[in-house]
C-alpha cells in the first residue's frame, strides 16, 4: 500500500513570514523561557489555594529557584566553551524536566480544577491538591516513559513510496533513513550499535544518514559513531551535513564519515541502477552551511544535479524539510529530512510547525515532489521523547510499472 500523507500546496512566501516571526520570538527565549518554565509551575503547584505546611512551601519554593538559577548556568557551562558533558546532561535533563512540568501544570491547573468544581469534588483546598497531585504525578510518568523511549533502540518504520517515473527495474528497492543521531553528552556508543545492527537485518539497497550526527565535534564523539563504519548496504551509504555540524566543525565530520565508507553527498550525485533502470541519488549541504563560513559549504541544488539526466527520477537527501521548495522547483522525485524530531516532547511540535512545512511522515509539495520527514533516530538535548517516538524508517520505493 502506498502512504501519500497530507497533500498542501508549497507556500513560500507563508513559511517566510512565519520564519521570521519565530525568529524574533527567539530572540527572547533565552531570557524569558527559563523563568516561565519553573515560575509557572511553582505558583500553580504551590501558591494557587493548597495551603501547604510552611516547610513544604518552603522546601518546593527553594526547589524551583534551584532549578531556575541552575538550569541556564548548567547549560552554559555544557554547551558554551567549555563543554562540560556532566553539566550539559543536568541542564539538558533540567530543561526536560521543566518543559513537561510547565505542560501539564498548566494543562491540568485550570481544567481540572473546573472538573473537580462542577463534580462537587472537595473544597479549595482539596481541589487545588489534587490538581497538585495529578500534575505531579503525569509528569513523573511521562519523564520516566519519554527516558526510555528516547534509550531505546529505534522501531522500524516501514513506508511504501511510489514514484511515478521510478523504472521498473527499480521497483521494490530498499533504502533505509537514519537522521538525528545526535550523539552527544551522555555516552551511547553501545545504543548506536545496536541501531546499526538493526539497520543491517533490513537489507537496504541504499542507506541514508540526513545529518546532525553529533553534538561535538567528530574527534569528541568518535566512539559513538565508529560503529556506523559497520552498515552495510548493497549498493551505497550516503550522508549530508546536518545544521549541528556546523556547530562542530562540520568538515571533520564529513572526514569521518568518509572515513567510515560513508559517501558524503556534498552537492553532488551518484547514480543507483538496477534493471536496466537508474535512479539518481543527490545530496546537498544543510541551508545552514553558507553562514557558517566555511569555505565551499552551501546547499546548492544546481550543483547537486548537474551532468544528472532530467529525466531520470531524483531522490535527495537535504537535512531541513523546508528545502522541500527548492526540491519542488528543481523537479525532485522524493526528498528525504529529518531535523525535526517530531517535535520530541509534546506540544513542542506547534513551534516546529512555525519553521518547517512538516514534522513528520510523508506529504506532497507541487505536482511531482514528495518529502519524507523522519522524526530521527536519536534525540537532542533532553533526555526524553513523549509523544513523538524515534524511527529507524525503511522506504520501499515502487514503480507504478512493477516488473514482473
Amino acid at each position: 500500500m502506498t502512504h501519500t500523507g497530507n497533500t498542501r500546496p508549497a507556500d513560500g512566501e507563508a513559511r517566510a513570514t512565519r520564519r521570521r516571526r519565530l525568529q524574533r520570538l527567539l530572540r527572547y527565549v533565552p531570557l524569558v523561557a527559563p523563568v516561565l518554565l519553573w515560575a509557572v509551575p511553582c505558583w500553580v503547584l504551590l501558591y494557587t489555594g493548597q495551603r501547604w505546611p510552611v516547610p513544604v512551601t518552603l522546601a518546593g519554593t527553594v526547589l524551583f529557584a534551584l532549578a531556575l538559577i541552575g538550569m541556564p548556568l548548567a547549560m552554559t557551562r555544557g554547551h558554551g566553551r567549555r563543554q562540560r558533558d556532566r553539566a550539559a546532561i543536568v541542564g539538558d535533563t533540567l530543561l526536560g524536566v521543566g518543559w513537561v512540568m510547565f505542560t501539564w501544570s498548566v494543562l491540568l491547573g485550570v481544567p481540572l480544577r473546573l472538573v473537580l468544581t462542577v463534580a462537587g469534588v472537595g473544597d479549595g483546598q482539596g481541589r487545588a491538591r489534587i490538581v497538585t497531585w495529578a500534575a505531579l504525578g503525569v509528569t513523573s510518568v511521562l519523564l520516566a516513559w519519554g527516558y526510555g523511549e528516547a534509550r531505546r533502540v529505534p522501531r522500524v518504520r516501514r513506508v511504501d513510496v511510489q514514484l511515478p517515473r521510478l523504472g521498473a527495474g527499480l521497483d521494490g528497492v530498499r533504502v533505509v533513513l537514519i537522521t538525528d543521531t545526535h550523539y552527544g553528552p551522555l555516552d551511547r556508543a553501545r545504543w548506536s550499535a545496536r541501531v546499526c545492527e538493526t539497520v543491517n537485518s533490513l537489507e537496504a539497497d541504499l542507506v541514508c544518514h540526513t545529518g546532525d550526527i553529533a553534538d561535538g565535534t567528530a574527534e569528541r564523539r568518535r566512539a559513538q559513531a565508529a560503529p556506523l563504519g559497520t552498515v552495510r548496504a548493497t549498493r551505497a551509504r550516503v550522508y549530508v551535513t546536518g545544521n549541528h555540524e556546523y556547530y562542530s566543525e562540520a568538515q571533520g565530520w564529513v572526514d569521518l564519515m568518509d572515513e567510515l565508507g560513508w559517501e558524503p553527498l556534498r552537492n553532488r550525485h551518484l547514480l543507483l541502477e538496477r534493471g536496466g533502470d537508474t535512479l539518481v541519488v543527490a545530496g546537498v549541504d544543510d541551508v545552514t552551511a553558507e553562514s557558517s563560513g566555511l569555505a565551499g559549504h552551501r546547499a546548492h541544488l544546481a550543483g547537486a544535479l548537474d551532468g544528472a539526466d532530467p529525466d531520470l527520477p531524483v531522490l535527495l537527501l537535504a537535512h531541513q524539510p523546508k528545502f522541500v521548495d527548492r526540491a519542488a522547483a528543481g523537479g525532485v522525485d522524493l526528498q528525504l529530512s529529518g531535523h525535526t524530531h517530531g517535535g520530541q516532547i509534546w506540544p513542542f511540535h506547534h513551534l516546529v510547525r512555525i519553521d518547517q512545512p512538516t514534522v513528520a511522515g510523508l506529504s506532497r509539495h507541487g505536482s511531482r515532489t514528495l518529502l519524507y520527514t523522519s522524526r530521527g533516530t536519536g534525540f537532542w538535548g533532553p533526555p526524553f521523547r513523549v509523544f513523538a517516538p524515534s524511527e529507524i524508517t525503511l522506504l520501499v520505493l515502487r514503480s507504478p510499472r512493477p516488473s514482473s
